[in-house]
C-alpha cells in the first residue's frame, strides 16, 4: 500500500506531515526489513531458541512505526515521539540473545548511551522552544536568527542525531554493540536505522535551521570519515570491520546533507538505498555463516571461496559496491553524493572522501582475499542456505546489479526531492 504515492496532506494538527518523498523513503526501509526478516528466518528457527518468534518481529514493526513518525513529523514533539519509539525497542533486538553475555552488553551499552543523547537532544529542543515559542517546523524559520542560544540548541540536537548516525566522534558505542547484537539485528540497526535518520536530519536542518546554513555547514564539515576507515583496518572480527564501515558509510551521507540542496537530497536517498542492498548482502553472509559455523573473523572466512563460491561471490560484489567500484551501484551512487557536495562548493571536502575511498577499498579487498587467496586448513564447511535466506540475497544482487543500471530510479527520486 505504502508503494502508492499519495498527496500531500497534514494530519493531528500538523504534526503529521505527509509528502510523496516520504513514500520513497520508508518504501527503502520497508524493503530492507523485509530482507532482515528474511535473512533472520533461520536463525529465528534455531533448536536452542529461549524466545519466541512474534517478539523479535514486533519489535522490528515498532522501530520501523517510530522511524515512520520521525520522516512524517512536523512539529518536534512527533519527532521526538518517533526517535524513541525506534530506540527503545532497538535496545531490546540488541539484547535478544539473552543467555548470551555479549549481546546483554551490548543492550546495555546501547540503552545508555542512548538515553544521554536522547537528553540532549531534548534539551536543545527546549533551548528552541524557549528562543523562538513554537516546536512546528514551519513556523520556526520565522524565528530563527543564529543567536547564541539557538546555535547551542542546535548542537544539542546534532548531537543526539549523531549518535544515531553513529557519527564520529559520537561513535563509540558502534563496534561493540554491533558486534554483541545477533547479526540481524546488526544488519537492521545498520542500513534501517541509519538511513532514516539521515534522511530525517537533512529535512530537518532544511526546514527548520535554513536561516543558520552556515553554522550548520561548518559543523557537518569537520564530520570525518578518516578515523573510521582507519581503525576499520585494525579490526579482525567482521562485524567490527563492518561497524567502522558503516561509520564511514555515515560520513559520505553527511556529503548530501552539508549542501542543502534539492541534489543533495537526490543523492542521500538513492546512496541509502543502495547502501541498504549492498551491507545487507554481507551482513546476509555473515549470518548464515555464523549459524552455520559460529565464525566471526577474517581468519575464518579464509578459503571460503573452495567450499561455497556462490557465497563469496555474493559477498564480494557486495563489498565491491560499498567500496563504489564500477560497474555496481554503490559506483554512481558515490559519484552522485560527490557531485552534490561538489556543485555546493566544496571541493577539498569531496577529495578528502575521494581519498577515504581509497583506504575502504583496502579494507574491503582484505576480506576478499581471504575468501580467495588465504589458505587456511579448516575452512567453513560446505552448506546450503535455507530458501528464505536465497531469497534475501537474489533481492540483495538485484540491488547491487540493477540499480546502478536502472536509471529511472534515480531520475524518480529526483523528480520528488524538491518537496520535502
Amino acid at each position: 500500500i505504502n508503494l502508492v504515492p499519495g498527496t500531500t496532506a497534514d494530519i493531528f494538527g500538523g504534526m503529521y506531515h505527509y509528502v510523496p518523498m516520504h513514500t520513497v523513503v520508508k518504501s527503502i526501509l520497508n524493503i530492507g526489513t523485509l530482507i532482515v526478516f528474511l535473512m533472520a528466518h533461520e536463525w529465528m528457527k534455531r533448536d536452542d531458541t529461549s524466545f519466541k518468534q512474534g517478539e523479535f518481529y514486533v519489535l522490528i514493526l515498532s522501530t520501523l512505526f517510530g522511524m515512520y513518525l520521525m520522516i512524517s513529523a512536523g512539529h518536534f514533539l512527533m519527532f521526538f515521539i518517533g526517535l524513541e519509539t525506534a530506540s527503545i525497542p532497538m535496545a531490546a533486538l540488541i539484547a535478544f540473545d539473552k543467555y548470551r553475555h555479549n549481546s546483554a552488553e551490548a543492550g546495555a551499552k546501547y540503552i545508555l548511551t542512548a538515553l544521554f543523547s536522547s537528553a540532549l537532544l531534548l534539551f536543545g529542543l527546549s533551548m528552541i522552544y524557549g528562543s523562538a515559542g513554537t516546536l512546528y517546523f514551519e513556523d520556526l524559520p520565522a524565528h530563527i536568527d543564529g543567536n547564541p542560544l539557538q546555535i547551542m540548541a542546535f548542537v544539542f540536537f546534532f548531537t543526539g542525531m549523531a549518535f544515531k548516525l553513529s557519527l564520529v566522534p559520537f561513535h563509540l558505542w558502534t563496534a561493540d554493540v554491533y558486534e554483541g547484537a545477533p547479526s540481524a539485528v546488526t544488519a537492521y540497526l545498520s542500513v534501517i536505522s541509519k538511513g532514516s535518520a539521515a534522511f530525517v536530519l537533512m529535512a530537518i536542518l532544511i526546514k527548520v535551521f535554513a536561516p543558520m546554513i552556515h553554522d550548520w555547514q561548518e559543523v557537518l564539515y569537520w564530520v570525518t570519515i578518516t578515523i573510521a576507515n582507519i581503525f576499520a583496518i585494525r579490526q579482525q572480527n567482521l562485524k567490527r570491520l563492518m561497524a567502522f564501515s558503516s561509520i564511514s558509510q555515515a560520513g559520505y551521507i553527511m556529503l548530501g546533507i552539508i549542501g542543502g540542496t534539492a541534489q543533495g537530497m537526490t543523492a542521500l536517498v538513492y546512496y541509502v538505498l543502495v547502501y541498504a542492498a549492498a551491507n545487507l548482502g554481507v551482513f546476509a553472509v555473515i549470518t548464515i555463516v555464523a549459524l552455520r559455523s559460529q565464525k566471526f573473523t577474517l581468519e575464518d572466512y579464509a578459503g571460503l571461496y573452495k567450499t561455497n563460491p556462490k557465497m563469496a561471490f555474493l559477498m564480494t560484489i557486495s563489498l565491491f559496491s560499498l567500496a563504489g567500484i564500477p560497474p555496481f551501484a554503490g559506483f554512481f551512487s558515490k559519484f552522485f553524493i560527490f557531485m552534490a557536495a561538489f556543485e555546493a562548493g566544496f571541493h577539498l571536502l569531496v577529495f578528502i572522501a575521494l581519498a577515504n575511498t581509497v583506504i575502504s577499498l583496502y579494507y574491503y579487498l582484505l576480506i576478499v582475499k581471504a575468501m580467495y587467496i588465504t589458505p587456511s586448513d579448516h575452512p567453513i564447511p560446505t552448506f546450503r542456505s535455507d530458501r528464505c535466506t536465497k531469497w534475501g540475497l537474489a533481492l540483495c544482487t538485484l540491488g547491487i546489479i540493477g540499480l546502478g543500471i536502472a536509471s529511472i530510479v534515480y531520475q524518480s527520486i529526483d523528480k520528488l526531492s524538491f518537496g520535502i
